[in-house]
């Protein structure tokens, strides 16, 4: 039977760090605010930066850091990026078998689809779903009730993706979950926001959707 496959931008099919951490110190940098240790620095790959800049910058400051990642990011920041091995063969396998598959991120879907273009894997997606400058649908169980509330067809419905807010939202949307280790998150905190299974590498992927 084939299937809608949402799956996530950051930590599933690209490794980000590189750009999205030195983005966020770029911004601590401007602000006046320390460059945080590089386990912090590790989990910022994946929540919103809403959530990430908040604690750091204090809420009144987020709008400017948001600024100035932003400009960082918007001219080097999004080519510091590498996708993972096999991850054009996964995502050429899944159509050959007849599933539409779809990126879902909460990255802002103007810089989503200026990666996906530029690593060569936009061909394989219907659509890019991704969140507004405003910060609209930057939480992913919105980001995916959006995705979903286009699709007109009802066959089955999965979301691939490395951390626990990509779970939850699949899961609070009705949707199969599927974890992945290979990013940033870990089997413990997948399976504890309702992952059914785990791949550890993308090769696996196909198999379990």
């Amino acid at each position: 039977m084939s299937k809608n496959v949402y799956i996530d931008l950051d930590g599933t099919l690209t490794d980000p760090y590189e750009g999205i951490t030195k983005c966020i110190c770029y911004a601590l940098e401007r602000l006046g605010e320390p460059r945080p240790s590089a386990g912090a620095l590790r989990q910022t790959i994946g929540p919103p930066l809403l959530d990430t800049f908040a604690p750091l910058v204090g809420e009144e400051r987020v709008p400017k850091a948001l600024e100035y990642y932003r400009e960082r990011f918007s001219d080097v920041g999004w080519l510091e990026n590498i996708p993972y091995d096999g991850i054009h063969d996964v995502l050429e396998t899944l159509n050959e078998a007849g599933h539409q598959c779809f990126v879902a991120t909460t990255k802002p879907h103007v810089f989503a689809r200026r990666i996906v273009e530029h690593f060569d894997i936009a061909q394989y997606f219907n659509e890019i779903y991704g969140s507004e400058l405003d910060g609209t649908r930057t939480d992913k169980t919105e980001l995916l009730q959006y995705a979903q509330a286009q699709r007109a067809t009802r066959r089955e419905s999965i979301m691939i993706g490395d951390r626990h807010h990509d779970i939850i939202g699949a899961v609070n949307n009705g949707l199969r979950a599927i974890g992945v280790t290979y990013g940033y998150g870990t089997a413990d905190e997948l399976f504890e926001a309702g992952a059914e299974s785990i791949a550890a590498s993308p090769q696996e992927l196909p198999g379990l959707v």
